[in-house]
């Protein structure tokens, strides 16, 4: 039997989870038709999560364990994974299971029935914290409008791919990057099903703040030219106001005479001033270093091992 999907699973840390997520894609693949392969990616895990999937009772699906070198973050390592899967489909799944594995089965389903290269499990409802609901709003409506639009209005995290989008991504692996968006923006016809998104049961997340800021700087820089246009906008403006402004303190002391010297209002408007040039460069700096990093073509992600489970 020809391998049908490959379900890419990224964690870290997961130590907590690791048996209820055996035991669930024991359960799920098992009662399928179609064969299934699950790769796990450790992504510099430091806890006994390894240990526990190497001795972990499987069937119904045959199943590796990627261990890379060091901590690289979840997009570089399913790319890793991406690099060693083999079946004719391929999809993402967490450790977690936020994500109901029957996503698998119905995207799947429909590839086939739609022949879509792509087809994306967008989220209904979250069970999600309101800081986070409100990230994940705020995130998918600037990507909505300034990057892609027909980014989804709820966002996605779970995606599933035909060898085409398996080739391009292996041929462009990208630093500094989101690989949904790279999905995304690479065409193709597209499909999607909408989805209910549990609470978390066990363990910590590991999608922190920092996280979510390098993401939002991340899928700017690498998708759009909003932030550059932002800056030429912003000069513009500020070159603008400051002109109306001189001939505004020109004309009232050529009429009226009546301006005394005022050192708080030159210095707010040297804050504003050197505020706005900073962002500007800081922004380019941005570019200019991912810029750099691509130059180097230094790897996105280290494999130290890859082990057979079954």
């Amino acid at each position: 039997m020809s391998l049908e999907v490959s379900i890419l699973i990224p964690f870290l840390n997961e130590s907590e989870n690791i048996s209820d997520l055996v035991s669930s894609l024991n359960d799920f693949c098992s009662r399928q038709e179609e064969s299934y392969e699950v790769i796990f990616i450790d992504d510099g895990s430091t806890d006994d999560s390894c240990e526990k999937l190497k001795n972990a009772p499987i069937h119904g699906f045959s199943c590796s364990l990627i261990q890379l070198s060091q901590n690289y973050g979840s997009h570089a390592a399913l790319r890793a994974g991406i690099t060693k899967a083999k079946g004719k489909y391929i999809s993402f799944a967490y450790a977690d299971l936020q994500d109901p594995l029957t996503l698998q089965k119905k995207m799947y389903d429909k590839a086939k029935s739609s022949s879509s290269n792509i087809i994306w499990a967008t989220r209904k409802d979250s069970k999600s914290g309101a800081l986070e609901k409100l990230f994940s709003q705020f995130y998918a409506s600037m990507m909505k409008k300034h990057v892609k639009s027909t980014f989804p209005k709820k966002g996605f995290d779970i995606v599933m791919f035909d060898a085409k989008i398996q080739q391009q991504l292996n041929t462009n692996i990208e630093a500094n990057s989101s690989i949904f968006l790279q999905i995304l923006t690479l065409g193709f016809k597209q499909d999607s099903i909408e989805y209910d998104k549990y609470e978390r049961q066990k363990g910590k997340s590991k999608w922190t703040l920092q996280a979510k800021i390098k993401l939002f700087i991340d899928s700017f820089v690498a998708f759009s030219y909003f932030p550059i246009r932002l800056v030429t906008v912003l000069g513009i403006l500020f070159s603008s106001l400051g002109f109306l402004w001189t001939i505004y303190i020109i004309s009232r002391k050529l009429l009226l005479n009546d301006l005394e010297p005022g050192w708080p209002a030159i210095i707010s408007i040297l804050m504003i001033g050197f505020g706005v040039t900073n962002i500007g460069l800081g922004i380019i700096a941005e570019y200019l270093w991912r810029t750099l990093d691509a130059s180097r073509k230094r790897p996105v992600f280290v494999i130290d091992e890859l082990i057979k489970i079954k």
